[in-house]
């Protein structure tokens, strides 16, 4: 091979050193040319992408950064609005390396306004750095969020009084530049008040404002959009929850009508209330019911007279009884010789308390907060595509037990629960603009309309390099490598014996010629005559009869 390519380059470098002096160069011209093109293209098709690394810079912060890319060899394109691209592949990396230096360090200043605070200093210039500290701060933390391109704070703290009628609340400002097609939700909104507030001491909620880079109020934005007290995490829980019933659908459907071909909608009705329920239940534990007693009490007394002997002794209470009488003059239940005088009749009382123990149940519950209340879903499915024997496709509609199926799937899919109250309501139509099922033709129709720029590149450097190759570099290569002409000789130059020599070799060369066109000619009538015979037979017969008639006369 490598004596073959030596061979190639020295036929080369003769047919060139042949060439005249104009024609070299305009082959040089056209290999250059060529070579140009190709490079080019392929600087065209590979060319690095740049990407931006910082954008509204300071001046600087751009001249440092500029000077550590150049230290670090680092290729990089200034625009105009303090932007600095730099190759895509390498952004991250290069961000990390600046930041370990400290780049950007940004005009925004925080508590560095104190680490070289003067002894000196007065209380008015300290009291201004340590508000411009707090301010930086809160803008630092501001811009840390992934919406906000840069933060301003401005604070208007007032001086403190020891009179409480004169004492004033203090405020704050906050302007935000937002980042290129990003907005601000309510919830971010209200943090970033929150966050102010909750920095100054006293800064009630109502005396923070914050307004963006086109001057729009947002502050007042979290009563404005949701006057009802709706907080936005309720309502992104919302979509959420349709969405995802909605994804449910559409997945167990795509397996049996295709891609593309259902479409599915479901509102959801959730209870956000928070409640909170207490209730005390007390069971009856009458027999049957199994009864414990906790505790019994008995109390007894007895009035009455007292039949023992009472009283000082040796008195007159002491005597024995007299003599008995008749009882027909004395009252009932009185002893004979007894008197009427100080005797009551006898009394008891007496009391039992049982105290029993009572089944006593104390529930606390509190609702679970964002719960489905009801569920609507509307499903439309397209006709599913069919192929007659002739291998038309078109498009039929589903049959009623098909369509029973498939109601049955999305109930199951969106957990659908009659006592609730959920609707589900499934069409089956033909999608507006779908007249034939999409074949690969389609697909591929629809991905070069698509890609039809990049696809409209390649085919013009494709043509580009099939030009300079089969155009320009293939017939230079075949000219350079065609053997030399032999160089005409002028004839008043030529003697006398190479001029006959030169007349006999055209001689030659003529009966040669005349040969060949002879021999080709025969060659020709040999197979025209084969032919005809093959094709009219009789004919040919006749032919041979006649010569041999004529032979015979």
């Amino acid at each position: 091979m490598p004596e073959a390519l030596r061979q190639l380059f020295a036929a080369i470098q003769q047919r060139f050193n042949s060439l005249q002096k104009n024609q070299q160069i305009a082959v040089m011209i056209g290999i250059a040319t060529a070579v140009a093109l190709i490079v080019g293209a392929v600087l065209w098709t590979s060319s690095t992408p740049y990407k931006i690394l910082f954008s509204n810079l300071s001046d600087k912060d751009g001249g440092a950064i500029t000077q550590a890319l150049q230290q670090m060899n680092v290729q990089y394109k200034l625009e105009s609005g303090g932007v600095i691209s730099v190759p895509a592949e390498q952004v991250y990396d290069i961000r990390l390396r600046l930041a370990s230096q400290g780049l950007p360090k940004g005009g925004t200043v925080g508590f560095e306004l104190m680490d070289n605070q003067k002894l000196g200093v007065s209380q008015f210039s300290e009291q201004v750095n340590y508000q411009r500290s707090v301010e930086g701060e809160l803008a630092k933390s501001i811009e840390s969020l992934a919406s906000v391109e840069a933060a301003r704070v401005h604070l208007a703290i007032p001086r403190t009084t020891v009179f409480l009628r004169e004492q004033q609340k203090p405020s704050a400002s906050v302007i935000l530049t937002l980042n290129a097609g990003r907005v601000l939700d309510g919830g971010q909104i209200a943090g970033i008040v929150h966050l102010v507030s909750s920095s100054v001491p006293d800064l009630p909620v109502k005396n923070v404002t914050v307004v963006d880079q086109n001057g729009n109020l947002l502050s007042s934005s979290i009563d404005a959009n949701n006057p009802g007290g709706l907080d936005p995490r309720q309502l992104n829980y919302l979509r959420n929850v349709e969405h995802g019933y909605v994804k449910r659908i559409e997945a167990i459907l795509e397996p049996i009508a295709g891609k593309d071909n259902v479409k599915a909608e479901v509102t959801a009705l959730l209870d956000f209330a928070e409640t909170e329920q207490t209730s005390e239940s007390y069971r009856p534990n009458s027999p049957p019911e199994k009864q414990a007693i906790r505790s019994q009490q008995s109390q007894e007394s007895i009035n009455g007279e007292d039949k023992n002997a009472a009283g000082v002794p040796g008195a007159f209470s002491n005597q024995p009884p007299g003599n008995a009488t008749a009882p027909i003059t004395q009252p009932p239940g009185q002893r004979a010789g007894a008197t009427a005088t100080g005797t009551t009749p006898a009394s008891s009382h007496k009391e039992v308390t049982t105290n029993y123990e009572v089944d006593k149940t104390v529930q606390h519950t509190k609702q679970p907060v964002g719960t489905i209340k009801r569920l609507s879903a509307a499903v439309v499915v397209n006709y599913k595509p069919v192929v007659d024997k002739d291998g038309k496709s078109s498009f039929k509609a589903y049959t009623p037990q098909e369509l029973a199926q498939i109601n049955n799937l999305v109930k199951e899919a969106m957990g659908y629960n009659q006592p609730r109250g959920d609707t589900l309501n499934v069409v089956n139509a033909p999608f507006a603009g779908a007249t034939e099922p999409s074949g690969t033709v389609d697909k591929l129709l629809a991905n070069a309309s698509a890609n039809w720029q990049q696809i409209f590149k390649n085919v013009l450097i494709a043509l580009v390099i099939l030009y300079l190759l089969f155009g320009v570099i293939r017939p230079a290569i075949r000219y350079m490598t065609a053997p030399p002409e032999p160089e005409k000789m002028p004839e008043e130059e030529l003697s006398a014996g190479q001029r006959a020599e030169m007349e006999a070799g055209d001689a030659t060369r003529m009966q040669e010629e005349e040969a060949a066109q002879a021999l080709a000619s025969y060659a020709d009538n040999l197979q025209a005559a084969k032919d005809l015979a093959k094709n009219d037979p009789r004919m040919v017969a006749g032919v041979v009869k006649a010569w041999i008639s004529k032979e015979d006369e």
